[in-house]
């Protein structure tokens, strides 16, 4: 496959069909496939291993856990575990959560740069078999170390991808992370302050754009009946609009239009408020933050994102048939 690309899976099938999709993804050439963990739903630690156990080259990544839930040392050791079943295939991928869903379960996100970092130091430094003691405002390690007695002792390649949409969090991840992995239900215009706000944090670093890498999330809506595939679409941009207007507003999406959802929808919304607002987002709101049509605009809109700077597109396949949409990537995008 000439270009680099992956899948993204959240909660909508089995697990058991997932496990099929990341292996049917992994025969036509996938490089990752990226396990969500973001809604009170399914935790990304057991899809990853299950999808580790049963494929042979494919990446596995978390699409992301959270910096508040799992201290520092039970992400190192989990992901040391996860390494141990597919050596050199994982990547920790971690974000900063989002509310109300950390505020409704007793979290107060204070400091959200801060806490990042110090967990990112001190998982790293883990990872690296070191001996860690380190006293932050967040993280506090007194002689830690992952205590191998039976296994492998060498340090453990699992590069640390920050899941970052603002500017602030951006400009951190070019500082002191391995990756950024880009938000999806954005625009490719959005990219452009995203490499900026990373050039910041990159310079610091003494690095370059080109030194870090960026997957971004794109939600893919693909179907032969193109307005099939666009109302898949929208139920999802309509969720978003309502649960997690920040994402949307990064990507030029009107206050009206936020404020017009608002109305109709709360948090967590029911199925009849999504209904009633989906009437109320129009086909170019869809297109502008997803691919969404036949197989040919959805490669079209990736192509977009590509040149926009995501130097690897995590198709989120929405519909009934993912296979069509591994397909319509199997022999890349560029085509």
């Amino acid at each position: 496959m000439a270009d680099r690309v992956a899948l993204y899976l959240q909660d909508a099938h089995e697990l058991s069909a997932a496990i099929e999709y990341v292996r049917y993804a992994e025969s036509k050439g996938f490089e990752a496939v990226w396990q969500a963990e973001s809604r009170l739903v399914r935790d990304a630690i057991v899809p990853m291993a299950a999808f580790a156990a049963t494929t042979t080259r494919i990446k596995i990544g978390s699409g992301v856990i959270n910096n508040w839930t799992r201290n520092a040392a039970l992400i190192a050791s989990t992901f040391l575990t996860l390494d141990d079943l597919a050596p050199n295939r994982i990547i920790l991928g971690i974000g900063a959560w989002w509310d109300p869903l950390a505020k409704n379960v007793g979290i107060d996100r204070q400091k959200p740069l801060k806490a990042m970092r110090e967990t990112v130091e001190v998982v790293r430094a883990l990872l690296a078999m070191k001996n860690v003691t380190y006293e932050g405002e967040f993280v506090r390690m007194h002689g830690v170390e992952l205590d191998v007695v039976h296994g492998r002792r060498e340090p453990r390649n699992v590069p640390i991808y920050i899941g970052a949409t603002g500017p602030n969090m951006l400009a951190l991840t070019g500082e002191i992370a391995d990756g950024v992995l880009l938000n999806y239900l954005v625009s490719p215009k959005y990219n452009e302050e995203a490499l900026a706000q990373l050039e910041k944090g990159l310079k610091l670093s003494g690095r370059r754009i080109d030194d870090i890498d960026r997957p971004q999330l794109v939600v893919a809506s693909v179907d032969r009946d193109r307005k099939k595939a666009l109302d898949a679409a929208r139920k999802l941009v309509t969720q978003y609009l309502g649960q997690q207007p920040h994402i949307m507003k990064a990507s030029g999406v009107s206050q009206e239009l936020l404020d017009e959802i608002h109305r109709v929808l709360t948090w967590p919304a029911t199925e009849e408020q999504i209904e009633n607002a989906m009437v109320l987002v129009p086909d170019d709101v869809v297109q502008q933050v997803t691919a969404s049509g036949t197989p040919e605009e959805v490669r079209a809109k990736v192509r977009e994102y590509v040149a926009a700077g995501c130097t690897c597109p995590v198709l989120y396949p929405l519909g009934e048939d993912v296979r069509l949409m591994i397909d319509t990537f199997a022999d890349g995008y560029s085509a």
